[in-house]
């Protein structure tokens, strides 16, 4: 785990399930499970993903000692949390510090100071000009992270169920005559999503996002619904993670250029994703399922694999059809929530 700034350029796509639950209600519809309404695909929104990130942080993280960098570990938001409160106190340390002679100089060391504090600041970036006249109006207020998410969304259309729920206690006494009450919720009875996350090293020098960071949030990654059960979520199960990490083209006699492609990025984002192909299974006589009832009607195809084992196995119409793709030079694989995990480079 290194403390060094962030230098390669990350491409994750993150696959998730629901089975039973909701996996991210919508307040303007009743907190039923958001979904899109022209193809009825369910959705989960970029902020809640990155509320579990934190929850992991703050349930299993918080308390760790900063790393050599001196970066902390807390997190600005979180529940209770009194935003202008937490971005004053890097606005005072910005004051205190006589080395500050200018206005600029102060609102760039309030800003530096809280990306050092607060892991998803100098991950995800925020807001800092709510509070504190220092960072009104300035462009050090505007902290841009170099980690973000899309909103996740699911493979096939979802059917939202509302379950009508009792129960044989009232909360008022004059309802206290009443043999029970009545209430609902919402739940999609199966759905297999995927997010995609892009992690920019310009960015993390901005924030002083380091390589622990990242494996902190790729930790978090893979526990993301592990510690989050609810009665409202159901089962909610991380089913993939692939790292695709821009590493440089250039040979040993040159790699002086490495870091600038590791930066830049050697591929496009979408031609990478684009190999992790994820397509239901065909039912026993061959015709095509209608509906995903589990992960088990799925068939997740790593087209950048060439030594999968597992397609030695299969005849040769399927091998045509699964026939997989040399990763493009200059980016590695990782596979990091698959047994076993692997990596596999560019050519």
């Amino acid at each position: 785990m290194s403390n060094d700034i962030l230098t390669n350029r990350h491409d994750i796509v993150l696959l998730f399930e629901v089975t039973n639950g909701n996996p991210n209600g919508d307040p303007d519809a009743g907190n039923m499970p958001r979904i899109e309404p022209n193809s009825n695909r369910g959705l989960v929104s970029d902020v809640c993903l990155k509320r579990k990130v934190r929850n992991y942080i703050l349930d299993f993280e918080k308390d760790r000692l900063r790393d050599a960098s001196g970066n902390g570990y807390n997190l600005l938001v979180q529940q209770g949390a009194v935003l202008n409160t937490e971005i004053g106190r890097g606005v005072e340390a910005a004051k205190a510090d006589p080395a500050n002679t200018t206005r600029e100089k102060k609102q760039e060391a309030a800003m530096r100071w809280l990306c050092r504090e607060f892991y998803d600041v100098r991950t995800f970036g925020g807001v800092l000009s709510t509070g504190d006249e220092l960072m009104k109006g300035s462009a050090w207020g505007q902290v841009r992270g170099p980690v973000q998410f899309t909103f996740g969304q699911s493979f096939h259309p979802i059917t939202p169920i509302e379950i009508t729920v009792t129960r044989c206690a009232v909360t008022k006494e004059e309802d206290a005559a009443s043999e029970r009450t009545m209430g609902h919720k919402h739940i999609v009875p199966y759905g297999l999503y995927a997010a995609k996350c892009y992690v920019s090293p310009a960015f993390a020098e901005k924030t002083g996002f380091t390589d622990a960071d990242l494996d902190l949030l790729f930790a978090a990654m893979d526990n993301l619904f592990t510690h989050d059960h609810s009665a409202a979520r159901g089962d909610m199960i991380v089913r993939g993670i692939y790292d695709f990490k821009h590493v440089g083209t250039q040979p040993e006699s040159n790699k002086d250029q490495n870091p600038r492609e590791a930066r830049l990025g050697c591929a496009h984002a979408h031609v990478l994703f684009e190999g992790i192909e994820v397509r239901l299974k065909k039912n026993t006589d061959g015709s095509d399922k209608e509906a995903p009832q589990s992960f088990a009607d799925y068939e997740i195809i790593n087209r950048w694999d060439s030594n999968d084992p597992g397609n030695k196995e299969k005849d040769k119409e399927e091998k045509e059809q699964n026939k997989s793709r040399p990763l493009p030079k200059g980016v590695k694989l990782h596979v990091r929530h698959e047994a076993p995990v692997r990596i596999i480079e560019g050519n």
